[in-house]
């Protein structure tokens, strides 16, 4: 049996490609060059294939000759990437023009319906990794605080709103009011520019007495319609690190929909710095 793995940055191709071997397919992986990570060289592939973000008429015939006929996205794609930094062919050219809306959700999925038509079917990223779906309940030691959980609730109100738009899937909310959502640039820089917001406030505010709290929550949700082939919901000891930076005290996140990786050893961070992690 064999599949095709389009791998973009992050830890996810590693864990499909691991997974993928254990249940005995030789995989063909067609590696991002400007996003996945060289250590995928190394990690057991029948094959390995570098290929820019562009060039899809490539990624068809490098899995049609090694005879590839299923095939799963992982990894992180930035989003300014795929409407900035490439450089197309003119197949994809092509598929571009034909956009209604130039969202990740309309491109990803007219690519899908391109290399379907080419006889490669992509399935869903998460089907061999099931296990590292985030469980329903508190991850972490601690609860969130009723402030903390006051914010989650708005925060999944407004996270709603702005996945029906697929503009993002994270948004950052203190004191219940909306510090920063998530656009192109991804989660991680969300929460960092949220961090840098709070700390110019707290400068301003210097010798004022303020009745706010400055701890943020962070809350990632798949939206309402998430196609599970790409752009899955996903944290790690990075989102960790990077909420502590920022001076975020708590994250939550959709049970059963989003990918919780190294869960021991982020839950582990996550307790060690006082964050909280739940899923709902």
């Amino acid at each position: 049996m064999k599949l095709g793995l389009i791998a973009g940055n992050g830890k996810f191709p590693f864990l499909v490609l691991e997974a993928a071997r254990a249940q005995g397919f030789e995989v063909v992986v067609a590696a991002i060059r400007e996003e996945a990570f060289p250590e995928i060289e190394s990690k057991g592939a029948t094959s390995v294939h570098w290929l820019s973000l562009g060039q899809l008429s490539e990624l068809i015939s490098t899995f049609q000759a090694a005879g590839v006929t299923r095939a799963v996205m992982a990894g992180q794609v930035k989003h300014k990437q795929i409407f900035s930094a490439i450089r197309p062919d003119w197949r994809l050219a092509k598929l571009l023009l034909s956009l209604g809306t130039r969202n990740t959700d309309s491109l990803l999925g007219a690519v899908a319906k391109v290399l379907a038509e080419e006889g490669i079917l992509l399935e869903n990223s998460t089907a061999l990794l099931e296990p590292l779906l985030a469980k329903r309940g508190v991850l972490t030691q601690r609860a969130p605080t009723a402030q903390e959980r006051k914010n989650i609730e708005y925060g999944r109100a407004v996270a709603r709103q702005l996945a029906d738009y697929d503009i993002g899937q994270t948004v950052v909310i203190a004191e219940t009011a909306c510090v920063a959502v998530e656009a192109m640039e991804g989660t991680d820089a969300t929460i960092e520019r949220s961090g840098q917001l709070m700390r110019s406030v707290q400068i301003e505010d210097a010798g004022a007495a303020s009745t706010l709290s400055r701890a943020l929550t962070v809350v990632k949700i798949a939206k309402p319609k998430q196609d599970l082939r790409f752009d899955v919901p996903v944290i790690g000891v990075t989102t960790i690190e990077t909420m502590a930076r920022a001076g975020a005290t708590c994250l939550a996140i959709d049970a059963g929909r989003c990918l919780l990786l190294d869960g021991e050893r982020t839950t582990r961070v996550a307790d060690d710095v006082d964050i909280v992690v739940c899923a709902e």
